[in-house]
């Protein structure tokens, strides 16, 4: 018979399991992690394991999941303060400078070494287009807040500002020196054409 938990034990042991996923994750990457190291470190039985999640790369989606609405929260909270004084020079700049926050997290690395590919393929389809989903709506709660065109196809910008940040998988093929000019120059582009 499994263990029942309360809502107190469940926490503490998700956020026991998300740090230790983030930091195999950051050392050691997807493939060279395995739910045996996983539990081993958060110290459960590897049935306990399988209470909060279906697979470690549901694991380690939850843990990229929690950096991703932390980045979104303060993209929204630096939009509302270029609100009042908008242009698309300053979008552009706060848009560029929340890509290089990111930078500084580790994210980027998942994607250039192929670890985020892996567990994008082993999610259910349901969790990816919920993902997806909740990138439109943070993306429709910042356009909101700022003087943009309206009518504007949410799902087409929120999928276009994803091809930029992925991009980054090309930085080498497009060119080390001139790459943070080149994502620039299309994070702009995008922000020029919610203006028109």
């Amino acid at each position: 018979m499994p263990k029942t938990f309360s809502d107190k034990e469940k926490e503490s042991i998700r956020n026991t399991l998300k740090a230790v996923a983030a930091d195999n994750l950051k050392k050691f990457g997807v493939k060279k992690t395995t739910v045996d190291e996983l539990v081993k470190h958060a110290n459960i039985p590897k049935g306990t394991f399988y209470l909060f999640y279906n697979s470690k790369e549901e694991l380690f989606f939850d843990v990229i999941n929690d950096l991703h609405n932390t980045i979104h929260k303060e993209l929204l909270n630096d939009a509302t303060g270029i609100s009042s004084d908008y242009s698309a020079d300053k979008l552009t700049d706060l848009l560029f400078e929340i890509y290089k926050s990111i930078e500084k997290t580790g994210l980027i690395e998942l994607i250039i070494n192929g670890d985020m590919d892996i567990i994008m393929r082993k999610l259910p389809d349901q969790i990816v287009r919920e993902h997806f989903n909740k990138d439109d709506f943070s993306l429709e709660n910042l356009l909101s807040n700022l003087p943009v065109r309206q009518n504007t196809n949410i799902q087409a910008y929120s999928a276009a500002f994803r091809a930029v940040f992925l991009s980054v998988k090309y930085r080498r093929e497009i060119g080390e020196e001139l790459f943070d000019d080149a994502i620039k120059l299309l994070i702009r582009g995008l922000v020029v054409q919610l203006n028109d």
